[in-house]
């Protein structure tokens, strides 16, 4: 059940990061700036998605206890 959680909780990560990305490359493609709400909302997105990655890395959780 582990295997499981951990493989949806990458791809979930992975497809917001492309999809922020998607978005940022859209936005700047069609002549937005960068403040355009693709940018703003996309550039979030793709760091929270990739942050949340470097995460669920195995050995990557805090360690509870100890001083």
């Amino acid at each position: 059940m582990r295997h499981a959680y951990r493989h949806s909780i990458r791809a979930i990560c992975v497809l917001l990061v492309l999809v922020g990305i998607a978005m940022v490359v859209s936005a700047l493609a069609r002549g937005g700036g960068p403040l355009s709400v693709g940018v703003v909302l996309g550039l979030p997105l793709a760091l929270l998605g990739g942050g949340r990655l470097v995460l669920a890395r195995p050995g990557a959780a805090p360690r509870s206890g100890g001083a």
